[in-house]
């Protein structure tokens, strides 16, 4: 479900896996994974001219929208916004209402079915989801906390990921600026902090 690339050494036999959305890409792209994954196995760095065509490739605009389209049609979006303690759609209207003007349309929207170690939400433009660790479904977590990394995700809505030069930003400078307009901000930052930190 996305531009994955896996190689594994098993005594003289190495076992290569391509994405399938390289399957029409141009030789020398194929020629640039091939030698980012050799640099894996041999621990070595690989020449920036073999790399740059399958680099350039993979963060282009026209790439990341063919893995958005293949993403929703293999991944089964978010389905559970319900959780013990509290409702991400009621949440998600009201921070909508208060932070931007009632302008998002809803992504689908969810918690996790397993707990995340040390991420708390993320947003995935393909199936357009959103999902939250359940680990912060808690009576221990304050409701700004849920709030604040709901937000973030909402953030992500709003300022997709762009392409800069060579690299790709998720977290654009008005990205930044708009999620220091939380309230509470530093609050929330700080007890993310200590559960990551368990």
């Amino acid at each position: 479900s996305s531009l994955t690339l896996t190689i594994r050494r098993r005594e003289e036999t190495v076992h290569v896996r391509f994405s399938d959305l390289l399957h029409r890409a141009p030789l020398p792209v194929l020629e640039g994974a091939a030698a980012l994954l050799l640099s894996r196995v041999y621990r070595r760095k690989a020449p920036k001219t073999l790399t740059a065509p399958y680099l350039d490739y993979a963060r282009s605009h026209r790439t990341r929208a063919r893995i958005n389209r293949m993403r929703r049609r293999r991944i089964r979006p978010a389905t559970h916004p319900l959780g013990r303690h509290f409702d991400l759609e009621k949440l998600f209207d009201e921070l909508n209402q208060k932070y931007f003007e009632g302008k998002l349309t809803r992504p689908h929207i969810g918690w996790s079915t397993e707990s995340w170690r040390r991420q708390f939400g993320c947003y995935d433009p393909g199936p357009n989801h959103i999902l939250l660790n359940r680990r912060i479904d808690g009576p221990n977590v304050p409701q700004c906390v849920v709030e604040y990394v709901l937000y973030h995700e909402m953030l992500h809505v709003k300022h997709p990921t762009r392409r800069s030069g060579c690299s790709l930003i998720s977290h654009s400078p008005e990205f930044r600026a708009e999620e220091k307009q939380f309230p509470q901000f530093h609050e929330a930052r700080k007890v993310l902090d200590l559960l990551a930190a368990k």
